[in-house]
């Protein structure tokens, strides 16, 4: 079999598109289709229907695109080993996380190991949890982190944290009279919500559910930001990780109220493919994690 036929066909299928399969493997979308070409001649069996530019597997092609979905990633997983010994702590580590992980507990894990390790380049993309998996799945990123648990047989999901969600809202409001807050305080609330989907929304939609409460929801946004900046506007209350909110808490902008249910938490995960190589400074990213983890839940505790 010709390697390189073989990758031509899987960047075509993989992104369906004859250009961007040639803009992938820099080289001419006429090198792609001939690679293609050839690829069946050889065989004699018909992999894909070209439809102008897009294509189309035939069941021939999706068996043959499952194993050289394999062959390739082992390729990846190859070229990253061998770099990790000629680089020898020299490297790039790319990170993909969704908003909450990312913009609020990342940076503070990083600059530690930023500090012990300065020749490891890092890059942080913050994306939705589902492209987080995407990109876990086809060897896109070298760490995920996502706000809730999935499952796919090609990726490793591992809990990492576990933060406490509170009320906040201005410092005036009459609800941070409480000392702790019921389910039974929050009826009649007018409350800013995640988007739908997120899961911080999933949690504090099912809470609701669960709990029988009757709420205003005047305003849904997107974003950590944007919810913090509305409720000091005064549009609502709004129920969030206490690490989202706490720099907002020390500046007596707004004020977090705990729930007396000390299980009022929500979960974050790491991710990553289920065969991904771990280099040595890799590693030791992923150690430093659950060692900031942990001192973080001890200090929520104190």
């Amino acid at each position: 079999m010709n390697l390189n036929q073989l990758k031509i066909f899987y960047f075509a299928a993989k992104y369906g598109n004859l250009s961007l399969a040639a803009e992938a493997l820099f080289i001419t979308q006429p090198a792609v289709t001939k690679g293609i070409q050839r690829l069946q001649e050889h065989y004699g069996i018909k992999f894909v229907n070209r439809f102008g530019k897009k294509l189309a597997l035939t069941d021939s092609g999706q068996v043959l695109y499952e194993i050289a979905e394999k062959i390739f990633e082992m390729e990846i997983q190859a070229e990253e080993s061998i770099n990790d010994f000629q680089q020898q702590k020299r490297g790039h580590i790319r990170i993909h996380s969704s908003e909450s992980f990312g913009a609020y507990y990342l940076p503070s894990i990083i600059n530690p190991f930023s500090k012990s390790n300065p020749h490891i380049r890092i890059s942080v993309n913050i994306l939705p949890t589902e492209q987080v998996v995407e990109n876990s799945i086809s060897l896109n990123n070298d760490l995920g982190f996502i706000s809730s648990p999935v499952e796919h047989n090609k990726v490793t999901v591992r809990e990492v944290l576990e933060d406490r969600l509170v009320i906040v809202a201005p410092p005036d409001h009459p609800l941070t009279r409480k000392g702790s807050l019921e389910p039974r305080d929050l009826k009649g609330q007018s409350m800013i919500m995640h988007e739908k989907g997120s899961a911080t929304r999933l949690f504090v939609d099912d809470f609701i559910r669960k709990n029988d409460i009757s709420i205003t929801i005047p305003l849904e946004l997107s974003s950590n930001m944007a919810i913090k900046k509305a409720v000091q506007e005064r549009i609502g209350i709004a129920m969030i990780s206490r690490k989202v909110v706490s720099e907002e808490i020390q500046r007596g902008e707004l004020k977090a109220i705990l729930f007396s249910d000390q299980q009022m938490k929500r979960k974050f995960y790491m991710v990553h493919h289920k065969d991904k190589y771990f280099s040595g400074p890799l590693k030791s990213l992923i150690e430093m994690v659950y060692q900031w983890s942990s001192e973080y839940v001890k200090e929520l505790q104190i």
